[in-house]
This record gives C-alpha cells, sequence and structure tokens, in this order.
C-alpha cells in the first residue's frame, strides 16, 4: 500500500457515494439496536427498493451518534437532518413519512428533536445544544461512517497518520505524544509519552502493545461506543504505538458482553491484513505489526493492568504487587504498553494534526478532549466529547439539557465505582484529571451518572459497595473482607439500625483499605462512601440518629401517606400504584393501606399537586 494507493480508494469512494441523491445514516450502535435500528434499517431498505430509489438514495449502517435517550437515531447527509425515536412507535410509518420527505425535499416535523418548551424543532444536529457544545474529536467519525466500510475511514483521512509515522523517527513520535499532554483515558491519568518512552527504553523482546477494551462501571459505554463506531482508528493508534516503541503483537482485550465491538473489531482487523496496514512490510517501511482480540470474561478487576495481562496469560484475572511496572516486566513478562481504547484512538489526531494543535486544547494539566457517557436524571442521556475544562454545569445543564422533570439536582457521580460524589456547590468547577481528585473523585474512564434530590446518597454508597463487593478478586484480604465490612455497616444504617460512631469506624476502614490493598480496585474502592460522608453527612446522621430517609428512599425509615387539604381526587396515584394500596373516589380525598404499601414512592413522583407525604 502506497499514500498514492490510499488516494485512489478515497477517490473511489466519493465516486461510489456521489452517484446517489441521499445518504440515509441509520445509527447501529448498541443504544440503538435495543431501541429497534436494524429492524428500521431493513424496513428502509426494503421501501426504498419497492419505491424503486435504490439507485438514488444510500441506506447504511453507523456507530453510536451519542443521543442515545432519543434513539433510534436517523441523519440525512452530512448532519443535514436529524431524526429521533424513529419506529419507536410505527416503524413502517416512520420510514414511510421519511421516503417521502425524500421524493417531495421535505421535512418531517414530527421526527425532529424538540426543545423544551415542546414548540421549537431543530433540523440539523449542529445546532441541537446537545451536540452544539461538543468537540468531537475521538468521536468525529462515530455516527459519521460505515464501521464495517474500511474504504470509508480511508476516505476521511484513515491511515495517513500511520503513513506520517512511518517516516518519522520513533523518538520523535513519542516526543510528539509526550508534548502533546496526552494522558491516559481508562482512569489513571498516567502521562502517556512517558509510559511509551519506559517501555521503549526496557530490556527485552518481545514487546506488546495492549488496548484495554474491558470497559466494566455502571453507566459507561464509551469505550464501548468507539470500538462499534469507529474501531480502525484504535487500529491505527495501536500499530503508530508498537511502530515507536519496538513492539510486533497488539493485543485488545473486549469484554464478552461487548459481541458488536468484538464483531466490528474482527472485522476491522481483517480488512486492514488485507489493505497491508497490518502484517508484513507496512508501507514499505520493513515495520511487522499484528493485533489479537482477546475476549475477557467479563470481571471489573480485569481492568486494571496486571489482572488484564494474568486473564491473557491465562491465568486467573487476579492484579499482583507492581513494585515492577508492566512496562518493564507485563504480559508474559516481557515489555507491555497498555492504554485504553481512546487514548489509541487519539494518537493518529496528533500525529496528523500536531502535538501545538491537541496541546492547545484542554486545560493546563489535562489536555485534549474526554468522551464521557452522561447517564442518570439528565434529560438527554448519552454519548458526549468535551474539551478538558467544561464545567459540570455546562455538561448537566448545557448538554445534558438539565435535570429530568425540573427536579433539584444533588450530585454527580463520577469515575465509577471507584470515584465519588460531587455536590451541587462545586457545578462551576472544570472537569480534568487533577479537579475532580481534588474532590475526592476521579475522572475513571468517563462515567458520569447524574442524581436529584429523590436520590439517597447513603442508598447511592450501599449501591456502589455491592458492585464492589461482588466484583472482587478476593485475592488480598483488605479488599474481600474490608469491603464487605463497609457494605455491612451501610446496608444496616440504610435498614434503620445504624449506631453511633458507624461514621467514624466506616473512615476507619476506607483508610485501612485504601493502605492495605494490592491494586487500584481496592485502594479507590472507599471512594464512594468517603464522598459522600464528606458532602452528605448529614443524611448519614438522619439514617442514624433520627431513623429517617430524607430523600424518601430507605424503605425501612419511611411512610408515604396523602395530605387531606391537597388531595383533588384525580385518582392518579390509584391508578399508577403497582400493589393497588391506594384507594378513593374520584373528586375526594384517597388514602393509603400502610399494611400493604411498599414504599416504591411510585405515588409521590406520580402526584401533581405535592399531595403525598414522606415521612
Amino acid at each position: 500500500m502506497s499514500p498514492e494507493q490510499l488516494d485512489n480508494i478515497a477517490l473511489e469512494y466519493k465516486k461510489k457515494v456521489k452517484i446517489y441523491d441521499k445518504v440515509v445514516k441509520i445509527c447501529c450502535g448498541t443504544g440503538c439496536i435495543s431501541s429497534g435500528s436494524l429492524k428500521l434499517y431493513d424496513r428502509f431498505k426494503d421501501i426504498i427498493n419497492l419505491e424503486g430509489l435504490a439507485a438514488k438514495v444510500l441506506v447504511k449502517k453507523t456507530g453510536c451518534h451519542g443521543l442515545c435517550e432519543r434513539g433510534p437515531i436517523v441523519v440525512f447527509g452530512d448532519d443535514e437532518i436529524l431524526y429521533q425515536s424513529v419506529g419507536k412507535r410505527n416503524v413502517n410509518e416512520d420510514v414511510k413519512s421519511l421516503i417521502e420527505t425524500i421524493k417531495s425535499n421535505k421535512i418531517a416535523d414530527k421526527l425532529l428533536y424538540k426543545g423544551d418548551d415542546k414548540t421549537k424543532r431543530y433540523v440539523s444536529p449542529l445546532d441541537i445544544p446537545f451536540y452544539a457544545g461538543q468537540n468531537r474529536i475521538v468521536l468525529s467519525l462515530n455516527g459519521t461512517i460505515d464501521p464495517e466500510d474500511i474504504d470509508e475511514y480511508i476516505q476521511r483521512g484513515g491511515y495517513r497518520a500511520l503513513y506520517k509515522a512511518l517516516k518519522m523517527n520513533t523518538d520523535e513520535i513519542i516526543d510528539w505524544v509526550q508534548k502533546s499532554g496526552l494522558r491516559g483515558r481508562g482512569g489513571g491519568g498516567f502521562p502517556t509519552g512517558a509510559k511509551w518512552r519506559s517501555c521503549k527504553d526496557a530490556e527485552g523482546q518481545p514487546k506488546y502493545i495492549l488496548a484495554n477494551g474491558d470497559e466494566g462501571d455502571p453507566g459507561a459505554f464509551m469505550d464501548r461506543s468507539l470500538m462499534e463506531g469507529n474501531p480502525h482508528a484504535v487500529l491505527e493508534g495501536m500499530i503508530i504505538g508498537g511502530y515507536a516503541i519496538g513492539s510486533n503483537q497488539g493485543y485488545i482485550y473486549v469484554r464478552d458482553e461487548y459481541p458488536l465491538a468484538v464483531n466490528r473489531l474482527s472485522k476491522a482487523i481483517e480488512k486492514a491484513r488485507e489493505y497491508g496496514f497490518l502484517g508484513r512490510n507496512i508501507f514499505n517501511s520493513g515495520f511487522k505489526f499484528d493485533i489479537t482480540i482477546f475476549r475477557g470474561g467479563g470481571a471489573f478487576v480485569c481492568g486494571e493492568s496486571t489482572a488484564l495481562m494474568s486473564s491473557i496469560e491465562g491465568k486467573a484475572g487476579e492484579p499482583r504487587a507492581k513494585y515492577v511496572h508492566t512496562v518493564e516486566k507485563g504480559l508474559w513478562e516481557k515489555p507491555s504498553n497498555l492504554n485504553n481504547v481512546e487514548t489509541w484512538a487519539c494518537v493518529p489526531h496528533i500525529i496528523n494534526k500536531g502535538w501545538e494543535w491537541f496541546a492547545s486544547i484542554g486545560t493546563q494539566g489535562s489536555k485534549g478532549t474526554k468522551v464521557f457517557s452522561l447517564v442518570g436524571k439528565v434529560k438527554n442521556t448519552g454519548l458526549i466529547e468535551v474539551p478538558m475544562g467544561m464545567t459540570l454545569r455546562e455538561i448537566i445543564f448545557g448538554l445534558g439539557g438539565g435535570i429530568q422533570g425540573d427536579k433539584k439536582f444533588k450530585a454527580v457521580q463520577t469515575g465509577g465505582p471507584s470515584g465519588g460524589c460531587i455536590p451541587a456547590e462545586y457545578l462551576e468547577m472544570p472537569v480534568d484529571f487533577d479537579s475532580l481528585t481534588k474532590l475526592g473523585s476521579m475522572m475513571g474512564s468517563g462515567g458520569m451518572i447524574v442524581m436529584d434530590e429523590r436520590n439517597c446518597m447513603v442508598d447511592v454508597a450501599r449501591y456502589f459497595l455491592t458492585f464492589l463487593v461482588e466484583e472482587s478478586c478476593g485475592k488480598c484480604t483488605p479488599c474481600r473482607e474490608g469491603v464487605r465490612r463497609m457494605y455491612e455497616i451501610v446496608e444496616r444504617i440504610c435498614n434503620g439500625n445504624g449506631d453511633k460512631g458507624d461514621i467514624e469506624h466506616l473512615e476507619e476502614l476506607a483508610r485501612a483499605i485504601n493502605l492495605g490493598s494490592l491494586c487500584a480496585l481496592g485502594q479507590s474502592a472507599p471512594n464512594p462512601v468517603l464522598s459522600t460522608i464528606k458532602y452528605f453527612k448529614d443524611e448519614y446522621l438522619a439514617h442514624i440518629e433520627d431513623k429517617k430517609c430524607p430523600a424518601g428512599v430507605c424503605k425501612a425509615l419511611i411512610k408515604f401517606s396523602i395530605v387531606p387539604e391537597k388531595c383533588t381526587g384525580c385518582t392518579l396515584c390509584a391508578h399508577e400504584c403497582p400493589v393497588k394500596c391506594i384507594t378513593g373516589k374520584k373528586k375526594e380525598v384517597h388514602t393509603i393501606d400502610q399494611a400493604q404499601c411498599i414504599r416504591c414512592g411510585t405515588c409521590y413522583d406520580n402526584c401533581r399537586f405535592d399531595a403525598i407525604k414522606i415521612e
């Protein structure tokens, strides 16, 4: 393969697409597939054929477009029109409606994105606030290209960075990565260039390049969406890294619960080999490199570097003490460089556009952009990419559209189960690696869970401890026994059996677990408890001393009752109650049978007159 051949492939692809009057892109990431986008795609193709439009309209699948809340997403052309929730109620009707717009050159208003007041409708995704505030670099081709078509990736500039890198000195490449300020996107935030340099300088052969696609944080789907939507960007970054470090073999570790990512990565590797981007003598440089996918069993701890490498070696996925770094002795005790898939996908952009360009984005200590999965009680849940330094308020209220039901924002959990909960007083804080750490949280791989006034922070700590107890590999005692003990204490508090001194005991346990645990999972496991105690201690005290749950979540501590003065007898609560324990005639005050009530809060959440009281 030569650069001229790359140009020819790009030219041929352009010619192939140019014959179509319209390109229809249907999001076929896992989120939209779960909302029916594959059925939508098939129906679109069928009707296009039936209408005799196949020669004029190109229908293609893309990766995740980001606005998962409104899926399935359909985009016409290059971001000309975005349609949301297409086919959710009636596939045939929506498809016919969109095909009519193609024939009449009109717009289907009912499928456009609507503003908060339900009157303003947005046509181009570039105008929708969710997208308008983003700076999509790593995700720039997600939702645009067909991830299974290598020619389209090449037409969009793909594999040019690899060609350019192979003409550079290997030290120069590492210098560029170092000067760009790129830090690991998997959670650690370690300077990528420094890690590459250490691995290159380490003694021993062979050396290995590893990509971590084992994403296990609750609410996180950044890496999965990237592998599904633009697998070639990950491969290109890894090949460049292999050349710079002096490696000829790479592994991508993907959890088995990500079958679509495995499928698209496998096809991408096969095509890259066919085109000569993997294998021997890449771009006639004499450099050889190949990549193998390793499917992990889905253990959260296998996201940790040494556990991940043990798993590839065929051993139990357990961590080891890192007094010898993995860049010196990693996979099979050979020098190994592990970065997560987002980090690898940044590399081609740095090589193509220069380290100065990348370093010009972000904050002093955190350069570039970061991909987050924005989930929880926010209106627009989905996948976003923002420059480092954007404030929490801009992310949650700007891109996310604010809190569902216009309730009060309470906290945001960043960094997954090893991160922390940040309260409303820090909404103006710029988000980067260092600011999150200062607040007792962390960047993690990019999970961001928004919570409102109806979230109990003690219950939130219990939820994350439950996850960590189940996911601890059990190798070291502080993590295995200590986290379980913390869970038991918090569980007791939520059940109304908290004792004076429990908070101090939790803090003492947290210090011991942090100091004594073998790996980052155990060391950071107390973070959700410590951050909720730090910022929401009053809620712990209410549970322990007053035996009350202010948010109305912990069932042992609450009772729902009806305020007679406010009840209008609208009957909505009785209709929505799952156990039918609310009775009353229309326009008369209702009552709740306390013996039958399961304290789910459905009546409270649905009452429009504030007539349900939590006691």
